[in-house]
């Protein structure tokens, strides 16, 4: 056979086999089917490939238009709730600190109720300042103050009142996006009333099990935490307790500079909210700590001082009440330039739970 005849030959049966080819992918779209070989590098990167990204809402900027919003948008049956959620720039258009978890900024204005509802998601409050608002959670009236951490655990039916002539504003964190990508979402409203306008000091929760290390012997083992307030006052001298022993040579700090705590649940030990982790830091002045890389996403707010936070290719400058994202696999390390303390919510328990969880200490080489 000619070399002309080899060469027309090879381009037919190219030609050929590229219909039979393109029959086959178009088959593909007809049935529903996408091969794994066009797809593989999407569907299992070699590390993860987050599509948030490393993001700060500064307090200053926040706060004012919360304000603004408590003098124009009511509070009331349907919208439920004044909340100003955070959006991650690398998910436009969502209203997601992350593709697990949503942060928001709530205010409640003087005298306001906001009304009772539930749902499945978890949540939680956080007060960075002020006092004078009560949340009911299935009729247990609960103080809100500065430094305090607030549980709403799943399903549980929710209220807020503000007792006082001054507007108040804190951070949620739910799982909003997590129980939405599972399909699990459910929602009820509840009655019109407040179910309780008491104001006591102390929660019924709190007088039951905010014992250290004692626990009711008549209560059963829960998933989620029964105990609805974390108070600072105790946060705070366990956090000094670290930095003290570690000056007299003793352990107990994550590392150098660096202490911690970990809010948790007194039934089991594990996190106080089955899908969120929730953490109080607090680092001495001029401590850097260690890069740290981990799977799954977490949102810091700063409760009081300054710092440099490293996230990634981005650094922020950060104050009391600002608030950044660390993205899945996110490289971040934090420089104090004063004492500064911090707090940390991620959904690390889910990628525990998973069998997915991980963590890398040290510099990104």
């Amino acid at each position: 056979m000619h070399a002309l005849e080899v060469a027309v030959t090879d381009t037919v049966s190219e030609l050929t086999q590229r219909k039979q080819l393109d029959e086959l992918y178009a088959d593909f779209e007809d049935a529903g089917l996408i091969p794994l070989w066009n797809q593989r590098d999407d569907l299992m990167p070699t590390s993860p490939q987050p599509a948030a990204v490393p993001h700060l809402w500064p307090w200053a900027r926040l706060l004012p238009i919360a304000e603004r919003s408590g003098q124009l948008v009511p509070v009331g049956r349907g919208g439920e709730r004044r909340a100003m959620a955070l959006s991650n720039p690398g998910l436009p258009g969502l209203p997601y600190a992350t593709p697990t978890l949503w942060a928001a900024i709530q205010y409640l204005g003087p005298r306001e109720v906001a009304p009772s509802h539930r749902h499945s998601q978890g949540a939680f409050r956080f007060v960075v300042d002020g006092e004078g608002v009560w949340t009911n959670v299935d009729g247990d009236a609960v103080a809100m103050r500065r430094g305090d951490l607030l549980l709403t655990p799943s399903w549980a039916f929710h209220e807020h009142q503000n007792v006082t002539d001054r507007p108040m504003a804190w951070i949620d964190g739910l799982d909003i996006p997590l129980v939405s990508q599972l399909d699990a979402g459910f929602f009820e409203f509840g009655p019109e009333e407040l179910s309780t306008r008491a104001t006591p000091e102390r929660s019924r929760g709190e007088r039951l099990w905010a014992h250290p290390g004692l626990r009711p012997i008549s209560q059963p083992d829960r998933p989620n935490s029964p105990l609805a307030a974390y108070r600072w006052e105790h946060t705070d001298a366990a956090l000094t307790a670290q930095l003290e022993l570690e000056s007299e040579g003793a352990v107990g700090v994550i590392e150098p500079g660096h202490a911690g705590v970990r809010f948790s649940n007194p039934t089991t030990g594990r996190d106080a909210l089955v899908t969120i982790r929730t953490e109080m830091r607090r680092l001495r002045a001029g401590t850097r700590t260690t890069a740290v890389r981990t799977v799954g996403s977490a949102v810091w707010q700063v409760f009081h001082g300054e710092a440099t936070a490293h996230v990634g290719d981005r650094i922020f400058e950060v104050a009391k009440g600002d608030l950044f994202a660390v993205p899945s696999w996110c490289e971040v390390a934090l420089t104090a330039h004063t004492q500064v303390d911090l707090f940390r919510f991620s959904d690390e328990p889910v990628y525990e739970a998973l069998g997915l969880a991980r963590t890398y200490r040290g510099e990104q080489k």
